[in-house]
């Protein structure tokens, strides 16, 4: 990789071992952290006194030139209204927690109360105080929750209190559920239930979710299939929509079992619909065939606001005065600090952000100033020219100018923290280690800043993501090696992660090492490591780790070549799971109508959860001109490698 400085606490161009030690083809690292590069210029504080709070929604503009999702989103809204019915007149709404994020992107307040909702409260313990008669509970079929129901009931009864309840369950009701209301003694208190399915979730205009954070735990740990019965039903759903998908191309043994699916209900339906097709191809991934991805920390700006603050339901939550400041006085103290945090919407209608999300964050300084100068620039042409044009011109575009500013302050003040993190030694050593086990070398060196972690009670998960990273890319970890990790963490972290630890090893993730490791191999063949990367320039998709590029985004471009996978038929005999490809018959007529004058579509569908970065690297690859196409992602959540760890932890229940 070149050698230009990075800024300190992020990696070196590439961040791999030296040139001498390193295997042929990987990038060298630098002897030293470089100095950290300067703060984006904030915006003339003039400026940024008068500015208005933001108003974006969290729900995204999603009628896209690529794929118009919108009737996916006015669909559930359909589904939603119908189900709110079940209760006529008035009511309340009480809702599972993790229900509310996701209503967020599909209905807005407006609509809820179109459709006779009077009040909404989250679903908690304890007595529920509300004055409406009617009250319908929007929930996960959790056994917790059918308590929290029960308790509400009863004491409504004990005061004297006659309501009406009914019961919407996402995305569907279970025979367990059912039998906690019956021994509750409340079953006959709830009037009506409805299923609601909520399927496919537009994200933003090139990402769906199925939001089902179990789906990897269920399949590989438990045995169950019921999250992949939902996935092809969703397949099923968008064919309905956007017309049958010809070629389908899938990789692992979830992906095949959807194929399979896919296949037997299309025979069921009898008569398809003749959708001309707009999607051209579909690729089916299973996370388990790249879990080495998700393990390793995520270099976008996206990507670190996911690993450092969580992005929920396309928001991150961040201290309410940094989002909407209070208004000031000149020569007045400044207010107390809130401890309030609000939510603030991440999604593509955000302009600065859809600009900067998919940068890797060594090179968002630069681009955070060249902003804050246009902008800047802006407001002085405005104040040098009184013509009537140039009046004419700051009024009209004042309203989108101004959402760029706010915008702007704001994601420089997330900028200015994530930076804070990335500075420190900790994180340094952390991504040093990462690269160090992407590359195979220097063991020793990784095994000792391991024990160090544990010693130092470093957050568990992030111990666990890279023991699970240590594992995948040697094939195990020596077997006493191993044993003295394990003693320590138990040791360090208390009894409780020895089932967590126990579930790591019955799929897979940890493993005792018996044999010699195919991922140099799998390095070497798919090309995973880029040895010149300019991340203010790049060229492949491996800027979004500072050098390594995604195993699963590689096969995409692999995929979507002339020859498809037939060129690396024996590196995929090395991942887990089938290899296969399809191709579906079209209803006779839906050729008839199918457009020319775009380029093709791929839906890509990760099955296990898919990363930021990784979604970053394939809208990269969409921009290439020898990919001549457009991706559309879709997955059954959206991880990190904190997620996916967390969703292994042996719980009493799931939340």
């Amino acid at each position: 990789m070149n050698r230009k400085p990075a800024p300190q606490g992020m990696p070196p161009q590439g961040g791999m071992p030296p040139q001498q030690q390193r295997p042929q083809g990987m990038p060298p690292q630098q002897q030293q952290m470089p100095q950290m590069m300067g703060r984006p210029a904030q915006p003339s504080p003039a400026i940024t006194k008068k500015a208005a709070p933001i108003v974006l929604s969290q729900i995204p503009n999603i009628s896209s030139k690529v794929l118009n999702l919108t009737s996916i989103r006015e669909q559930s809204k359909r589904e939603l209204g119908e189900a709110l019915s079940i209760i006529k007149g008035p009511k309340a709404l009480v809702m599972d927690p993790k229900i509310i994020g996701l209503l967020n992107l599909i209905v807005d307040p407006q609509f809820l109360i179109s459709n006779g909702t009077e009040r909404n409260y989250e679903l908690k313990p304890g007595r529920l105080d509300t004055q409406s008669a009617n009250i319908i509970y929007i929930i996960r079929p959790k056994i917790k929750y059918m308590h929290i129901i029960k308790e509400h009931i009863q004491r409504h009864l004990d005061d004297g209190f006659k309501k009406n309840y009914g019961i919407i369950y996402i995305p569907r009701s279970t025979i367990l559920a059912q039998r906690v209301l019956e021994e509750e003694g409340v079953a006959g208190n709830i009037e009506a239930t409805y299923e609601l399915p909520l399927d496919i979730v537009p994200f933003d205009e090139d990402v769906l979710s199925l939001e089902l954070p179990t789906a990897y735990k269920e399949f590989l740990l438990e045995g169950d299939r019921t999250s992949l019965f939902y996935v092809a039903k969703s397949l099923m759903k968008l064919q309905s929509m956007f017309g049958t998908i010809p070629v389908v191309k899938g990789k692992g043994q979830c992906s095949r079992l959807v194929m399979d699916l896919i296949t037997r209900m299309r025979k069921e339906m009898g008569e398809e619909c003749t959708v001309p097709p707009e999607i051209d191809s579909l690729i089916l991934i299973d996370r388990d065939v790249d879990l080495i991805t998700p393990m390793c920390t995520q270099l976008t700006y996206e990507g670190l606001i996911d690993e450092f603050f969580n992005i929920r339901n396309n928001a991150v939550y961040l201290d309410e005065d940094l989002v909407n400041p209070p208004p000031t006085k000149e020569g007045a103290p400044p207010p107390p600090p809130s401890e309030k945090k609000v939510p603030f919407p991440l999604h593509s209608n955000d302009k600065v952000y859809s600009d900067i999300r998919d940068i890797n964050f060594s090179v968002l300084s630069g681009i955070l100033n060249k902003k804050a100068k246009d902008i800047d620039d802006y407001y002085k042409r405005f104040k040098d020219s009184q013509s009537p044009a140039a009046m004419r011109d700051f009024v009209k575009n004042f309203p989108q100018n101004q959402a760029q500013h706010n915008s702007l302050r704001i994601h420089t003040s997330v900028f200015e923290r994530i930076l804070e993190i990335t500075k420190t030694p900790a994180f340094s050593k952390r991504i040093e280690c990462e690269q160090n086990l992407l590359a195979g070398l220097y063991q020793e060196e990784v095994d000792k800043y391991l024990e160090e972690c544990i010693n130092k009670k470093a957050p568990w998960y992030k111990i666990l993501r890279l023991l699970i990273l240590y594992s995948l890319t040697h094939n195990g970890i020596k077997p006493k090696q191993l044993e003295l990790f394990k003693r320590e963490i138990v040791q360090s972290y208390g009894c409780e992660l020895i089932l967590t630890l126990a579930n790591l090893e019955r799929i897979g993730l940890l493993k005792k090492q018996e044999s010699r490791s195919t991922f140099p191999a799998l390095r070497r063949d798919l090309n995973l490591i880029t040895e010149e990367i300019n991340e203010n320039n790049p060229t492949d998709m491996g800027y979004v780790y500072s050098g390594y590029t995604p195993l699963s985004c590689r096969l995409v471009q692999h995929a979507i070549r002339p020859n498809g996978w037939k060129a690396i038929e024996e590196t995929l005999r090395s991942l887990p799971g089938p290899t296969f490809e399809e191709v579906q018959p079209l209803p006779q007529g839906a050729m008839s109508n199918v457009k020319n004058d775009r380029k093709p579509i791929t839906l890509v569908y990760f099955i296990g959860g898919v990363t930021f970065a990784e979604i970053s690297a394939l809208r990269f690859l969409s921009r290439q001109d020898q990919a001549n196409r457009d991706f559309i992602v879709v997955t059954t959540k959206l991880i990190n490698g904190d997620s996916l760890v967390d969703n292994l932890v042996d719980k009493l229940e799931d939340d």
